[in-house]
């Protein structure tokens, strides 16, 4: 049987994903916002719901890494 605390670990890189996971999905979603820029034809709402998903997964990775420290 598992500890709890190997229980939590498999979870957590289950729901997270690796160390590697995490830094290439970390440099995609830096590299995104720094290219990020209103598409012609998209309307505000489209652009917007693009933006927020960026920012929101900023705060997420500012909670996971906050977390880590």
């Amino acid at each position: 049987m598992q500890s709890a605390k190997e229980m939590c670990n498999v979870l957590e890189v289950t729901h997270t994903g690796t160390n590697d996971a995490k830094r290439v999905t970390k440099h995609a979603l830096i590299h995104e916002y720094e290219l990020f820029k209103m598409q012609q034809g998209k309307s505000i709402t489209k652009v917007q719901k693009r933006f927020t998903y960026i920012v929101n997964h900023f705060i997420s990775w500012d909670k996971i890494l906050t977390k880590r420290s």
